[in-house]
């Protein structure tokens, strides 16, 4: 029996109505690019997967939920399947990598879609003399230095063709080294205004705010107020103030504390970078630093925190040594071990954190010591009948650098707490490579390749630290609000279409601290601003990543 319609006294406007509703009804179906169908959405909220369709058409999620009758040029099957946003890596060490090779294969393969860069150093500014000394120290990846400002070198990554999304902190540090040079005195005010200026420029060509890298020298020749001073100007456009604060070992808590009184002073959003307790001594003081994270967001002040998911931490090998011996650079450091007195000086100095045996080498410049790549120091040590110290020596000496070293020196229950942290986003802390070619040529800490899927496998599915939908908000919508960066993080319709389609029962990691150059699987298709990347698990060699701008740009 058909229904009957009762038109009595609704007058011409509601006739008009109904009649519009029939004939779009019986019209043609929406038509889109890409429909994914039947699978899982997880629409980046935090709110629990639901079964639905997600719609894209050009660059943009154009449909999510049940799209009835719509039609596509390309449609996918992506029954038990979850279905999120692409996830975001809060810090990426990709800004050579990805000279060498856009793919972003490490990285791509975990459903990462937007590399966040800038750890306290930029790619930008430069002048020359800073141009010359990164050409100088250019490793196996050989490159123009054709930019000078960060938004100059973030426009040629795009244009040169990437396949994730890329944007960036303005390092202090190298705002500090184009107007000081590698002083250790504080500036003066015409300096410090030549400092604050690089700062205004960097956010207005799109930087997402202004970083710091304390333990790194000249980052830690800054004082607190410096540092205020130049938040300060990332936060009048809205950008935030994150940090490898001063100490993540004795010195935790009062490093913390510039951090969280950085943001108070300059009134802007902080985050900690790899937030850890360093070193057996200092496991216990990880809660002491929760609950002062936890009453500063009490009292209003936004402080946020990421992570890698390993117990092991990854930096130059002369990060043992005494600060007064970094003073001036690595190359530096080197002249005053060929001075047998201050060599001695500095080996009586040297604080290893953890064993030697918990410290492995593992990015060698020198081609005849890559034999060496993933052996512990003690190892080493022992092959060469010399104590641990004096391997340090002999090595940075022989190595004419600073030498890329793993350090075992963090709690697997602490990792497990901080990853229940509900103001916790997540990164690598490594460049997006790919396992070939001559990126094989050094051993890489695993979380290269693993850090996302790590999450994913083994603290969601096996370990159930948190549930599924969290760890994906953490993953996307929380980090794209810390940023302060629009319409990325969600499934949502008008949102760019970065997203991820992966299997929650088998992701996980494979790449491992002697063999790390293993890609995680179980991430099946990604797409990127609406290309597809990643196609049955394989890269489909698409370069549609953008420069993601922040906050404050000033462009077009």
């Amino acid at each position: 029996m058909k229904p009957t319609l009762n038109f009595k006294n609704k007058g011409v406007p509601f006739l008009l109505l109904v009649m519009a509703m029939y004939f779009t009804s019986c019209g043609p179906p929406a038509h889109y690019d890409t429909i994914l169908r039947n699978g899982t959405i997880y629409d980046g909220s935090g709110q629990k997967g639901y079964a639905g369709d997600v719609a894209i058409r050009g660059d943009t999620i154009a449909a999510v939920g049940d799209i009835g009758r719509a039609v596509a040029d390309t449609e996918l099957d992506v029954s038990g399947m979850a279905v999120a946003p692409g996830f975001i890596n809060m810090l990426s060490w990709s800004t050579e990598s990805l000279i060498e090779d856009g793919r972003s294969q490490s990285e791509i393969r975990q459903g990462v879609t937007l590399e966040v860069m800038g750890e306290g150093f930029s790619m930008g500014p430069l002048n020359e003399e800073m141009k010359a000394e990164m050409k100088r120290d250019q490793g196996d990846i050989k490159f123009d230095i054709t930019w000078n400002t960060l938004g100059e070198y973030l426009q040629f990554l795009e244009q040169k063709g990437v396949s994730t999304n890329i944007t960036s902190f303005i390092g202090t540090a190298t705002v500090r080294q184009y107007v000081l040079g590698m002083e250790t005195r504080p500036p003066v005010e015409e300096e410090m205004e030549q400092m604050r200026s690089l700062v205004r420029q960097a956010m207005e060509e799109g930087a997402v705010g202004v970083s710091s890298a304390l333990i790194y020298v000249p980052g830690s020749y800054a004082k607190t107020e410096e540092l205020v001073e130049l938040a300060k100007v990332a936060a009048s456009y809205n950008g935030m103030y994150i940090s490898h604060i001063r100490s993540e070992e004795e010195g935790l808590l009062d490093a913390l504390n510039e951090l969280i009184n950085i943001s108070r002073k300059a009134g802007i959003p902080a985050e900690v970078y790899h937030f850890k307790a360093s070193g057996r001594s200092n496991w216990d003081k990880l809660d002491t630093a929760i609950r002062m994270i936890r009453d500063a967001r009490q009292s209003g002040l936004q402080i946020t925190t990421d992570m890698y998911t390993y117990r092991a931490s990854s930096t130059g090998l002369n990060t043992v040594l005494p600060d007064w011996a970094l003073e001036g650079g690595i190359y530096k450091t080197i002249e005053r071990f060929k001075k047998p007195a201050v060599r001695k000086k500095i080996l009586k100095e040297i604080d290893f954190r953890c064993p030697p045996d918990s410290i492995l080498l593992v990015g060698f410049r020198n081609p005849d010591l890559r034999h060496l790549n993933g052996k512990s120091l003690g190892e080493i040590a022992r092959e060469r009948g010399i104590p641990p110290d004096e391997a340090v020596a002999e090595l940075i000496v022989e190595d004419n650098s600073r030498i890329q070293a793993v350090f075992f020196t963090m709690k697997e229950e602490n990792v497990k707490k901080k990853i229940a942290l509900p103001f916790m986003s997540f990164c690598s802390d490594a460049g997006s490579i790919s396992a070939e070619g001559i990126f094989l040529n050094s051993s890489v800490h695993p979380r290269a390749y693993g850090s996302f899927a790590r999450l994913l496998g083994k603290y969601v599915r096996e370990e159930k630290v948190i549930p599924l939908e969290e760890a994906i908000r953490r993953l996307t919508s929380f980090p794209a609000e810390n940023l302060n960066i629009k319409k990325r993080g969600r499934l949502k319709k008008g949102y760019y279409a970065d997203v991820v389609v992966f299997d929650p029962m088998k992701i996980r990691d494979h790449a491992t601290f002697r063999n790390p150059h293993q890609y995680a699987t179980g991430v099946k298709y990604v797409w990127v601003n609406g290309v597809q990347v990643l196609r049955d698990g394989e890269h489909t060699g698409a370069f549609p990543g953008r420069f993601v701008y922040g906050p404050g740009w000033k462009g077009k």
